[in-house]
């Protein structure tokens, strides 16, 4: 076996990536898992779940029908397979990895959070694609319980459990939303690269990962965007809400915290360095707490952003019950 240098090491981690290609589709899934180079494909609500393909994941959140497939391409020959109750699939570049964990298996929402980040953190410390650049978490019931018991709260401190400082304070982008379904199983997935990219903040807000003790035990673990690692621009923005400092404000007005949660989302591109403006080279998806707001919630994105911005409109539960909406999305690539 020829050892490498660690300065040659050094300078092909250094190396920055193409971007990845994500796109919403109205492929069929199998078309979209045959496809060359598709590093995963994710599909919502009553898609049917017909692939024992480790690429494949169905996210129990319902749209407007019909709802596109969320598939994530790169440049490089993909491999894939399961480790244990992990799926992944990996160019090398990057990687996708996802599992689902049943809450009564692990004594509730907040083991089965411990349980899947510490799974993370042993299959990144294994992994060539150790860096996480984005993770999304989706689970049953997030508003349900009061105070320290609410199951959002409990997520936290599961998750801040299981990372276990694996990220150190350069936290990734995240998302974590509620389904409906009844189901306690919680789903994680997340993108992982070769390369680490870059926690950006928004000093419009506090960074989630320092939030007072008034929100739970555990503050919530994610930063707001990840700037990747690539030769051209391109930024994961986390799931985005309509808080300023730590507080959430317009409580009962859907328009104004549409226009908060944008002004949010311009802020983290002009600190990430953007020259492009939101409404170009980007890639929403919208969380919509009660489904009769989603065409509301369409409407005044068309408006503010142009109809070329495609839209991805989930019905789902934000974390804090005032919120009615939150934006993620991918900007530039």
């Amino acid at each position: 076996m020829t050892v490498r240098p660690s300065h040659a090491l050094e300078s092909a981690a250094s190396v920055p990536l193409a971007p990845l290609r994500v796109e919403y589709s109205g492929a069929r899934t199998t078309d979209a898992l045959a496809q060359a180079g598709t590093l995963a494909v994710i599909g919502f609500g009553d898609v049917p779940q017909a692939h024992a393909d480790p690429r494949w994941l169905r996210v129990r959140l319902h749209g407007s029908a019909p709802v596109p497939l969320e598939i994530w391409r790169t440049s490089g020959h993909v491999t894939h397979g399961r480790d244990g109750e992990l799926a992944w699939s990996s160019d090398g570049e990057y990687a996708f990895v996802a599992l689902e964990v049943d809450e009564a298996a692990h004594g509730g929402i907040a083991g089965a959070a411990r349980h899947a980040y510490a799974s993370l953190a042993r299959w990144s410390h294994a992994s060539p694609t150790p860096h996480f650049l984005r993770i999304w978490n989706y689970l049953d019931a997030i508003n349900d319980g009061e105070g320290d018991t609410e199951r959002y709260r409990q997520f936290c401190a599961g998750r801040a459990a299981g990372m276990n400082g694996m990220f150190g304070s350069a936290y990734p982008a995240a998302t974590a939303i509620g389904v409906r379904d009844g189901q306690r199983v919680l789903q994680v997935y997340a993108l992982a690269a070769r390369v680490a990219g870059c926690a950006i903040e928004n000093p419009r807000q506090v960074n989630a990962w320092r939030y007072p003790r008034q929100y739970g035990p555990a503050a919530p673990g994610f930063a707001r965007a990840m700037r990747a690692p690539t030769a051209s621009p391109q930024l994961y923005i986390s799931g985005t809400a309509a808080i300023v400092g730590h507080a959430s404000h317009h409580p009962d007005d859907l328009l104004a915290q549409i226009d908060e949660t944008l002004a949010n989302i311009d802020t983290l591109l002009s600190v990430s360095g953007s020259t492009a403006p939101l409404y170009t080279a980007s890639l929403l998806k919208v969380y919509v707490r009660h489904a009769q707001d989603v065409p509301i919630v369409r409407d005044r994105l068309h408006t503010r952003l142009g109809e070329g911005v495609p839209l991805l409109l989930l019905e789902g539960d934000i974390c804090r019950r005032e919120l009615l909406l939150e934006i993620e999305g991918v900007h530039g690539g």
